[in-house]
């Protein structure tokens, strides 16, 4: 195989941005997370910020917790009055990661990932999870609140991101089924889980 694509989808404070940067520079290939929303900006010609504040817009959004739109891969073109629409903006962000997925080996974090490549062989999907103390702890260490805040700040993120999967997908984001790997950063650790993540990958790819 030609390359190989690991998606990562991640509970807040459970590390995996971390194990994807380190998986990513194991191996020696790019790991993709934000960076989608500049290139799907290049991609479509809209503007960056556009894609950014669709972010913040869905997170506040009743309809995304009662609706569900799942991706189909049809673009909206430009003439269209709905262009700049938050779907078409996510759209945009999935055909950017379909291409890298025909283009290059690499590390993609969130966005759905997994569901947008779940038809291509080349894909490994991984969802890093971790108890709640874990998470928290994880947490404290880079952000300045206090424990509540905290606490509260990881419910609503991972709420946001259950709430974005589902909208996009139809499908639950904790659901260990849309996953080829689940794996509890608390226990193993950032390292082993990077190990285990390497360790699948030859089992699965191997000629």
């Amino acid at each position: 195989m030609k390359n190989a694509v690991i998606t990562i989808a991640r509970q807040y404070g459970s590390g995996g941005k971390t194990i994807a940067a380190m998986l990513a520079k194991d191996l020696g290939i790019n790991c993709y997370g934000r960076e989608i929303l500049k290139m799907a900006s290049e991609e479509s010609g809209i503007n960056e910020r556009l894609f950014g504040m669709s972010d913040e817009k869905l997170k506040h959004s009743v309809l995304m917790k009662l609706l569900k739109r799942p991706y189909e891969g049809d673009l909206i073109p430009p003439e269209s009055s709905g262009f700049v629409s938050d779907d078409n903006l996510f759209n945009y962000q999935a055909k950017v990661i379909k291409e890298l997925a025909e283009s290059e080996s690499c590390v993609i974090v969130g966005r759905c990932a997994d569901y947008v490549l779940r038809d291509f062989p080349n894909v490994i999907s991984v969802f890093i999870h971790a108890d709640r103390e874990f998470c928290l702890e994880q947490a404290m260490e880079r952000n300045s609140m206090s424990l509540k805040e905290m606490q509260r700040f990881i419910e609503k993120t991972d709420k946001y991101r259950g709430d974005f999967y589902k909208y996009y997908t139809g499908h639950e984001w904790s659901d260990a089924r849309n996953y080829d790997l689940c794996l509890n950063s608390g226990k193993l650790g950032f390292k082993k889980c990077v190990e285990e993540i390497k360790a699948y990958m030859k089992v699965r790819f191997e000629d």
